[in-house]
């Protein structure tokens, strides 16, 4: 068997982790092709159901997953190369191979994760993108889930600032999921790495995504949860990155938003309150830039700055979400000149129109 068959192999051993493979490889003289010697077979702790595979190969899958590494281009990393990266192979349960496609210097650089809310606010969704530009320009890799809303936005961030940002899939790595994510992933494999421990053809199965958030948070040195609702999957991510040692941090919200009770939850169980993206890399002790977050924020159409009765409307809105009626009676202004201003003060990036007529302010 050459080695990169005994690969594909290893890489479809059901339940393996690292701890279990590095004393097979051992085993097996330090060949990955030697992997199905008597003495590996008969190990005492691997998985019944690796054993079984083991024993029978299914060599049709196989013969797929060769082709499809070979058009690809992906490699296929086991946690006894030097590539496979440090902080993941530390975590209890880490997978026994990586199939990844991009750069793999990029696993080996300090990450910050960042996740949340798959429907979040219009101001969430802003404050990741905002974040993970700065976590970029200031060196981090930004690693997330690839998921619809916080997840897409952090991915969005750390390109446009030009930095580097990890994708973890949920599904093999032929599977982009979302569908919609297709051309983000393309981006990402340029600018960065997908990951996956999932072998070609794996579906979007509920039970793979825990497995794949132990990875994102494996990988990281902590955790950011932007807007998460109590039952957020986020919060299986925060709570791995606890189990491995890692920080957890998580922006608060409204009291009156559901999608920031999970991070208020997570606040209140000991996870680091952040107000700007400064105060992670402080925690992190990461070297800070001269210039802040909020300095390097501009509005995608501002002329300087607004004049009383929008800055009075502003204030008026608060960051709490309201109606054009709800403004009128706080406001005093008639109801064609708040709906005007709420447009403009929407083009100017500076409130966004929420579902049931409401609009909320953008930080």
């Amino acid at each position: 068997m050459d080695e990169i068959r005994a690969r594909a192999l290893i890489a479809r051993l059901p339940g393996l982790t690292a701890e279990q493979l590095r004393p097979l490889i051992a085993a097996a003289g330090g060949e990955p092709a030697a992997i199905l010697t008597r003495r590996a077979l008969d190990a005492p702790d691997l998985p019944p159901a690796a054993r079984a595979f083991l024993a029978s190969p299914d060599e049709t899958a196989l013969d797929a997953d060769l082709a499809w590494v070979r058009v690809s281009g992906a490699r296929i990393l086991l946690c006894t190369d030097p590539e496979y990266p440090p902080l993941l192979a530390e975590s209890s349960g880490a997978p026994a191979s990586l199939y990844v496609l991009g750069s793999l210097p990029a696993l080996a650089s300090p990450q910050l994760a960042m996740v949340g809310s798959r429907s979040p606010t219009e101001a969430g969704r802003a404050t990741a993108r905002d974040f993970a530009a700065y976590f970029a320009r200031c060196g981090l890799t930004v690693t997330s889930g690839l998921a619809l809303g916080i997840d897409a936005a952090s991915h969005e961030g750390a390109l446009a600032a030009g930095g580097l940002t990890v994708a973890v899939f949920g599904t093999g790595l032929d599977r982009v999921y979302p569908a919609e994510h297709a051309p983000l992933a393309a981006r990402i494999r340029e600018h960065g790495a997908l990951v996956s421990e999932f072998p070609p053809r794996s579906a979007p199965l509920a039970e793979h995504f825990p497995r794949r958030n132990r990875i994102i948070s494996g990988l990281s040195l902590g955790t950011l949860i932007v807007e998460a609702a109590r039952k957020s999957g986020s919060l299986i991510t925060a709570r791995l990155a606890v189990e491995q040692g890692r920080e957890v941090f998580a922006i608060p919200g409204s009291i009156h938003s559901p999608v920031s009770r999970g991070c208020h939850q997570l606040i209140r169980e000991g996870a680091k309150l952040v107000e700007e993206a400064a105060d992670v890399l402080t925690e992190l002790r990461i070297s800070l830039p001269k210039e802040t977050l909020t300095a390097q924020r501009s509005l995608p159409l501002g002329d300087g700055e607004l004049d009383k009765e929008y800055e009075m409307l502003l204030d008026a809105l608060g960051f709490e979400p309201a109606t054009i009626d709800v403004l009128v009676a706080r406001t005093r202004l008639g109801v064609e000149s708040v709906a005007s201003m709420l447009l403009i003060l929407e083009l100017k990036g500076r409130v966004a129109a929420l579902p049931g007529g409401r609009y909320g302010r953008i930080p």
